[in-house]
Parts: C-alpha cells; sequence; structure tokens
C-alpha cells in the first residue's frame, strides 16, 4: 500500500505546474483571503505558488537582514569596567547568537522550500505525497510533512526518541 501511495504523489507532484518567470511576474499576488477561498481542484497552481515564494524570499531577506545587524551589533562591542554590566552584555550576546542560530536553520529551510517550488514540488508530503493544505502552509510555509504526517512523526518521537 506504501508505493501506491507514492506512486500516486509523483504522479501529483508531475502534475503540478511550475510558476514561470514571466507569468508569475505580471500578475498581482493574491491575499490570503483568496487563496484561502479556491477550491480544491485549484491547488497549488500558479497563483499560489506566485504567493508562497514571494513570501517566502521576502521571509528570506528579512532573516539575511537580521543576520546582517547581528554581525554589526557585535561588533560594536564596548568595554564596561563594571563586572554585572559586562555580564549583561555578554548575556545579551549569547541570546542574540542562539536567536541567530535557530534564524541561521529556518534560512536553510526557507530556501530549501524555494527550491522545492521550481522544482513544482511545494505543497506535497514528503512522506505520503498528499497535499498538506493552504492553512498549515500559510501558518508554516517552510511545512513539508502534511498535518497527519507530523503528528505521526512526533509521536514516533516521543515514544522512541530521536
Amino acid at each position: 500500500m506504501g508505493q501506491t501511495q507514492v506512486s500516486k504523489a509523483s504522479e501529483v507532484a508531475t502534475k503540478t505546474t511550475k510558476p514561470t518567470p514571466s507569468s508569475a511576474g505580471n500578475a498581482p499576488l493574491l491575499t490570503e483571503e483568496e487563496i484561502l477561498q479556491m477550491s480544491d481542484k485549484d491547488y497549488m497552481n500558479d497563483a499560489q505558488l506566485a504567493f508562497f515564494k514571494a513570501r517566502l524570499q521576502q521571509l528570506e531577506r528579512d532573516l539575511l537582514k537580521n543576520a546582517g545587524e547581528t554581525t554589526e551589533h557585535l561588533r560594536e562591542t564596548v568595554l564596561v569596567p563594571d563586572p554585572a554590566d559586562r555580564a549583561t552584555i555578554e548575556e545579551e550576546h549569547a541570546l542574540e547568537l542562539r536567536t541567530r542560530d535557530r534564524e541561521r536553520k529556518l534560512l536553510k529551510k526557507v530556501q530549501q522550500a524555494i527550491a522545492s517550488i521550481d522544482a513544482g514540488e511545494y505543497g506535497w508530503c514528503e512522506e505520503t505525497g498528499e497535499p498538506i493544505g493552504i492553512p498549515r502552509l500559510l501558518a508554516r510555509p517552510t511545512a513539508t510533512l502534511s498535518l497527519e504526517a507530523q503528528q505521526r512523526r512526533e509521536l514516533k518521537q516521543k515514544l522512541y526518541g530521536d
């Protein structure tokens, strides 16, 4: 049964049309409300793909901008004689670096999602080949699993560990 689902997923993924730069660039982008109102047969059409690609590209720009700001901020280290103030500054820097590390991982996922749009595979569950769903993609544009597949994965992790 698993192979049947995989082959169906391949068929569905290959039937998905890829957005072309000319078609995506001319039409205005849809809004979230317009995408949510579209029927299931319109799932991952050119307009939806253009919407998600623009959203992901904006997220990528924001993450890269934040990384640049962090670099500049860390270079502006001020030497303070008070040990408590120094400790506070070091803790702020450590927190900022942890945040940027999380953003670096998110940036990688964003770039993978953009690549999957270009490959015509965006919006389809990696495990089952079923649609991930517009509401889930609006909430988490980098999602690669349907809600059910993600829940199964998390349950396995909880029961058996990583």
